[in-house]
């Protein structure tokens, strides 16, 4: 059942399942590339795996060789499982979003400068999708970036950039923001990139000088805390979102 229900007047239940063709049929597809070649036993060994992960009637709809030795498998299957949304507790940085007019002119009010960000994609990291939507001039789906604000001077530093590097930046820039980005997360590479930075900031005595916030596809505000940021950010996130946050921590701060 989908619709939630009260427990005692107490938080509702709200048990939800996968929806596919109709209403709590489980539904589900997943993808996933195997070390061999393709042949009609790696498509059955496909079906096995998806079995032994709890997906009951498994199809595999789609497979495709993937050079030698390797071969990708799209599998449809159903799952009998339910989560009660209720029960989970997500962490999220709790701040007002503003537009961009409400930012410039809650900068203007309270710091009564340009507020500073410098941003970039840190280490071996090379994609500058993320950085570039939230930071340049024209930025993401009809959301104008931090660039365009006239209360924000914004810098973006690009692709691999060393955290030494960004650092001296900062510190040059006399930054009130550091905005990094992460999309390579192969072998959790951004755990160790994001640490280093956070670390070379302490070294530096610079950590309660910043606000240091980190986006991703695979960073969340829990991830971001854990690593000693002020907040993380993941996918559907805007300037605004950013923008807002900065200055309402900014605030906070010097309220403090």
């Amino acid at each position: 059942m989908s619709e939630p229900i009260m427990i005692n007047d107490q938080i509702p239940e709200q048990w939800v399942k996968p929806y596919g063709d109709t209403l709590d049929d489980g539904r589900v597809q997943l993808s996933f590339t195997l070390p061999v070649p393709l042949d009609e036993t790696a498509k059955e060994g496909a079906k096995m795996l998806a079995l032994q992960m709890g997906l009951e009637e498994p199809a595999v709809v789609h497979a495709e060789a993937m050079g030698s030795g390797f071969s990708f498998f799209v599998v449809y299957g159903q799952s009998k499982h339910r989560v009660d949304l209720s029960k989970l507790k997500v962490a999220k940085p709790e701040f007002e979003v503003l537009d961009k007019a409400g930012v410039d002119a809650l900068i203007a009010e309270k710091m009564g400068r340009r507020m500073v960000v410098v941003g970039a994609c840190i280490e071996t990291d090379a994609h500058t999708v993320g950085i570039d939507a939230i930071m340049n001039m024209k930025g993401y789906n009809g959301h104008k970036g931090l660039e365009s604000y006239h209360e924000i001077r914004a810098i973006n530093l690009g692709a691999q950039v060393d955290s030494e590097d960004l650092i001296s930046r900062v510190i040059e820039e006399k930054a009130d923001v550091i905005l990094v980005s992460q999309v390579v997360t192969q072998k959790n590479i951004h755990l160790d990139n994001l640490t280093k930075l956070s670390d070379l900031l302490e070294a530096e005595g610079l950590r309660d000088k910043v606000i240091l916030i980190v986006g991703g596809p695979r960073i969340s505000h829990e991830l971001a805390k854990e690593l000693g940021y002020d907040a993380g950010f993941g996918t559907k996130t805007y300037a605004e979102d950013v923008a807002s946050f900065a200055i309402h921590e900014w605030i906070k701060r010097k309220a403090a």
